[in-house]
């Protein structure tokens, strides 16, 4: 019996729990800072909504609903407000001037966007990569120069972390596909993979060129 096959068990079991702990993290922090920063708001708020919370009932914790519902509904301006031309244009100097300048920041914009069934550029596009003999699910991070893609390949079941690869574009093969399908697929062990495979099916192909001269023949 192999020695050595426990300790590579013990390493598998290790670097699963690792990037199990790490994607967690980066789901679970953003949602925890946002908690925190409304929470903290709320209370910064208290003091000035104390004297309207006297006016309601003891049991009812009119403090806290109160300066909540403030916080939420200056949320909800600020996103009305960068929906018309003049916010966005403000929003948008902002952006360019603060926080672009953060490293990461243009990325996991560009991927909460694809998050949200929309972005304004072609990174985190759903593909299916050629890597050695099989086809795996895909991110597009960006096209080079010369046409070749940087892509990023996320590792089973854990989506956000993985490997990236440049290929060349006739190893990429983009999908008509929200990013949660590939998600999906990736941290259910490949499950629904098959709508992968579809997806890329109804890809119209061009012609070869052999096949355009046979056309040109027979016309």
């Amino acid at each position: 019996m192999d020695g050595k096959a426990p300790i590579r068990a013990l390493k598998k079991i290790g670097k699963f729990l690792g990037s199990s702990l790490v994607t967690g993290l980066l789901i679970a922090a953003p949602i925890y800072l946002a908690g925190l920063l409304l929470v903290k708001v709320a209370k910064t708020l208290s003091p000035m909504v104390r004297p309207l919370a006297r006016l309601t009932p003891a049991w009812f914790p009119a403090e806290r609903v109160i300066s909540l519902a403030i916080v939420l509904f200056v949320c909800f301006l600020i996103g009305v407000t960068v929906r018309i031309p003049s916010g966005r244009k403000v929003w948008e100097k902002m952006q360019s001037s603060l926080f672009r300048k953060i490293p990461g920041y243009d990325l996991i914009r560009s991927f909460t966007q694809r998050l949200g069934g929309a972005a304004e550029n072609e990174a985190w596009k759903p593909a299916l990569a050629e890597i050695e003999e099989a086809l795996v699910p895909a991110f597009i991070i960006e096209e080079l120069d010369d046409g070749r893609f940087t892509v990023f390949v996320p590792s089973v079941p854990t989506p956000l972390s993985g490997a990236l690869y440049i290929l060349t574009a006739d190893r990429v093969h983009p999908l008509d596909l929200g990013v949660t399908c590939v998600l999906k697929t990736v941290s259910h062990w490949g499950l629904g993979a098959k709508d992968l495979a579809a997806a890329m099916g109804r890809i119209p192909v061009p012609p070869s060129d052999a096949a355009r001269d046979d056309e040109r023949k027979v016309a």
